[in-house]
């Protein structure tokens, strides 16, 4: 199941998921965007987006206001919706009308994997390649990988830090795509919220601070999380003929 976290306020760009995207709200046209891969509900804490999925045939989940994170509000829903203990959940947020399928499909290729090989994973997300200048961008989150490509850490900052300065230096960027069991998802909303989670604004480091894996998955794509009305702009100009 895909469930898309859809909180309606947003400090950076005030009620994002409801802007027009070619015709459609943000929150829909991302969850028509990956409709054909799995079944999708949206999670939300406002009755206008419940509304909203209904017109467009979607279902939706009612969650509470008080939710930090997405993760926590798409747990809330995944445990009203009663699912299976081993069922896969992937969340995807819903600022990201453009998201690749293929994307999708590598992280829920990944939790079957982990779940048939009972490998020591909490979650699956996902990267790509950027520039160095992309890098400079604290909206675009990075992450460092072990040999393993598990996560070692995400930062708004630009890391890792190249001391000899190579020219056409890569970095890996992090697409906010999670992959979870049932069972997974709840055992990482009972963690407590983690120093370096607050510090950053990033739920994924709550697992790293408590000593849990992140699989990584290497992914191409064009695609990012609007999170500011520049941002839109950018996604326009690429993605609208």
């Amino acid at each position: 199941m895909i469930i898309i976290p859809a909180r309606l306020n947003s400090s950076r760009f005030e009620n994002k998921i409801l802007v027009d995207i070619l015709g459609l709200p943000m929150v829909i046209k991302t969850a028509k965007q990956v409709s054909d891969l799995d079944e999708v509900v949206i999670a939300t804490d406002s009755q206008e987006v419940i509304k909203l999925a209904q017109e467009h045939g979607f279902k939706a989940v009612l969650t509470s206001s008080e939710h930090q994170s997405g993760t926590d509000r798409i747990n809330e829903a995944a445990n009203i919706l009663n699912l299976a203990e081993d069922d896969i959940i992937i969340n995807v947020q819903a600022d990201e009308p453009f998201i690749e399928t293929s994307v999708i499909e590598k992280v829920i290729n990944r939790v079957n994997s982990v779940k048939e090989n009972k490998e020591d994973i909490m979650i699956v997300s996902c990267y790509k390649s950027i520039s160095s200048e992309l890098a400079d961008d604290p909206n675009h989150v990075k992450v460092i990988l072990d040999e393993h490509s598990n996560a070692i850490y995400f930062s708004r900052a630009k890391i890792p830090y190249h001391r000899d300065h190579y020219e056409n230096s890569s970095y890996n960027g992090h697409l906010g795509i999670y992959g979870f069991t049932k069972k997974s998802l709840n055992n990482f909303c009972k963690l407590s919220t983690s120093k370096l989670e607050k510090i950053e604004k990033l739920e994924q480091l709550r697992a790293l601070d408590n000593g849990k894996n992140i699989a990584m998955v290497k992914v191409e794509s064009k695609s990012f999380g609007i999170d500011t009305e520049q941002d839109l702009r950018n996604a326009l100009k690429i993605f609208v003929n």
